[in-house]
C-alpha cells in the first residue's frame, strides 16, 4: 500500500498553454441565404490529434467543422482548430491513450464552442451553440473500431492515441 501513494505522487498532469490555432468561416451564399426562411441542418465533425513537443509535452488538436445548410446550399462553414498543450508525467502508456484522446480534448471543446460561436454570430447568422460531447466515448467507439480493423485485417490489435 505504500507504494500507490507514491506512484500517485509522480504522476502529474498541467496545462502548459490553450490556444486557437486556425480558424476558419465561410459564407458561401450569402446574401441569398439571408433572404430564405432559417430552417438549418448542421452537421458537426470532430477529429483530434497528439503530437509529442518533448519529454512528456504534448500538443493536443481539437478539429471542431460545422458545416450549416439550408436545403442544399451550404449557409456557412466553420472550423476551429483548438489546441493545448500540456505536461503529462507518470502515466502508463496504457493510460497516455484516454488521457490525450478524451481528457485534454474535453478540457479544449468549451473553448472551440466559444470561437465556433463568436465566428457564427460575427457573420450574421443566429447564435449556434455546440451541445455538450462525450469524448470518453469517442475515444472507445475509435478504440474498437481500431481493434475491429485490425482483426479484420489478421492481425493483433493495436492501441491508438
Amino acid at each position: 500500500m505504500a507504494e500507490k501513494p507514491q506512484q500517485d505522487s509522480q504522476r502529474q498532469f498541467a496545462i502548459q498553454r490553450i490556444y486557437t490555432k486556425d480558424a476558419s468561416f465561410e459564407s458561401p451564399n450569402a446574401p441569398e441565404v439571408f433572404r430564405q426562411e432559417w430552417q438549418p441542418a448542421h452537421e458537426l465533425n470532430l477529429n483530434t490529434r497528439a503530437n509529442k513537443l518533448g519529454d512528456g509535452t504534448y500538443e493536443v488538436v481539437l478539429t471542431t467543422t460545422v458545416t450549416t445548410k439550408l436545403g442544399d446550399k451550404t449557409a456557412f462553414l466553420v472550423e476551429v482548430h483548438q489546441a493545448g498543450i500540456f505536461s503529462v508525467t507518470g502515466f502508463s502508456e496504457q493510460e497516455l491513450g484516454p488521457l490525450l484522446g478524451a481528457y485534454c480534448p474535453n478540457l479544449l471543446f468549451p473553448y472551440a464552442r466559444e470561437v465556433v460561436s463568436d465566428l457564427v454570430t460575427k457573420g450574421s447568422y443566429p447564435q449556434l451553440i455546440l451541445q455538450p460531447v462525450n469524448f470518453d466515448a469517442l475515444f472507445a467507439q475509435h478504440q474498437q473500431q481500431a481493434a475491429e480493423r485490425q482483426q479484420a485485417e489478421g492481425g493483433e490489435p493495436v492501441r491508438e492515441h
